[in-house]
């Protein structure tokens, strides 16, 4: 099982110095998480907390993910990063295969797309499109992407996007793996039918395991059963060595962790240590 840091809440400036950190400490990837900005009041609820209501402030620090990758990739040489979920809704996917193009050859392909629906409707209505309909729209748009990013001079024609003959270059050196998040059962044949991998949300250890039995039953509906596929998880109720070795033996392949939660707000150097002490009792058991 690989290792992935989580630094959402993280102030921007330790950023850069954790990228370090966690690629000497032997992580396998860092996870980007997503918010383009916190309206005041939203008529949405947020899926992954009991009341709905939103874990973070107007005050909490977030970053452009490719921005964020593109920099951490500049002081980094192994370590790789994807987006832990990127919202499509908001997104359109032509300037989106622009952005992953970029940061992929910037990066040396240690880049990888994961997507989501998003959940805040004016997240989607303030950049201009409609919530309605977000699924059929982001199953288009995932194609897109593949289609821009598999390189060559490329067309398409759906029911929400459409574009003649173009091509982005430098093409990619390897395909942008792509990881569709979301517990729904839309969202999991999503993945079974397009995804690379599937990324959690928070989720208990009983939980993760009724939807990775469900994972593997649709892939195999869909024919892609003997495929890799990643498994990310961000369990709630499963640490330390012991509680890292039952997810993996139920199928997780990517742990995703915060060493020093809940305190998001600790300085950069106990940051630091924190990373250390987990390689030193968790990765080194690996």
């Amino acid at each position: 099982m690989k290792f992935t840091l989580g630094i959402a809440l993280s102030p921007l400036d330790q950023l850069l110095t954790l990228a370090r950190t966690a690629e000497e400490c032997g992580f396998a990837s860092i996870a980007l998480p997503d918010s383009i900005f916190y309206s005041e009041h939203t008529e949405g609820s947020y899926p992954y907390t009991p009341d709905g209501r939103r874990f973070w402030d107007a005050d909490t620090p977030w970053a452009d993910p490719f921005v964020a990758a593109a920099a951490m990739g500049a002081v980094t040489s192994r370590i790789r990063f994807y987006t832990q979920v990127l919202k499509l809704d908001p997104r359109n996917p032509v300037l989106l295969a622009r952005q992953v193009n970029s940061v992929a050859n910037l990066t040396g392909d240690r880049f990888g797309l994961g997507v989501g629906l998003g959940w805040s409707p004016e997240e989607s209505h303030w950049c201009g499109t409609p919530f309605r309909d977000r699924g059929a729209r982001a199953d288009e748009a995932i194609d897109v992407l593949k289609l821009i990013l598999g390189g060559g001079m490329v067309s398409y024609h759906g029911k929400h996007f459409s574009f003649e003959k173009l091509r982005m270059s430098p093409s990619v050196g390897a395909p942008v793996p792509i990881y569709v998040g979301g517990h729904t059962e839309p969202a999991l044949r999503r993945a079974a039918r397009v995804g690379d991998g599937w990324s959690s949300a928070m989720i208990r250890l009983s939980g993760l395991r009724t939807v990775i039995a469900r994972l593997g039953e649709l892939r195999a509906e869909s024919g892609r059963g003997g495929l890799p596929f990643e498994i990310q998880a961000v369990c709630v109720d499963r640490f330390g060595l012991d509680g890292y070795r039952e997810q993996a033996e139920i199928g997780v392949t990517d742990a995703i962790v915060v060493p020093w939660a809940p305190r998001f707000d600790a300085p950069l150097r106990a940051k630091q240590d924190a990373l250390r002490r987990f390689a030193d009792e968790v990765i080194s058991k690996f």
